[in-house]
């Protein structure tokens, strides 16, 4: 459950710029995935993702990220 938390931190952890152009979706078997509205932001967050995956995960010890998908849409 923990896991799922990331939905909800979403726009806390990213700041106002990446979250006004991205949309958690769903966290499913420790992937999440989320909607990008350009392919050039995908490609800019696909570069960040890592950085993104210390964030969500920071203080905790279950429900890790495991995997960022990023999609087409928002």
């Amino acid at each position: 459950m923990e896991a799922a938390a990331a939905v909800e931190e979403w726009a806390e952890t990213v700041g106002p710029q990446i979250a006004a152009v991205t949309e958690p979706l769903r966290v499913s078997e420790g992937s999440l995935f989320v909607a990008v509205a350009t392919s050039s932001w995908m490609m800019e967050l696909t570069l960040m993702k890592g950085e993104i995956m210390r964030r969500l995960n920071a203080g905790k010890k279950d429900g890790k990220i495991q995997h960022i998908v990023f999609v087409m849409g928002s």
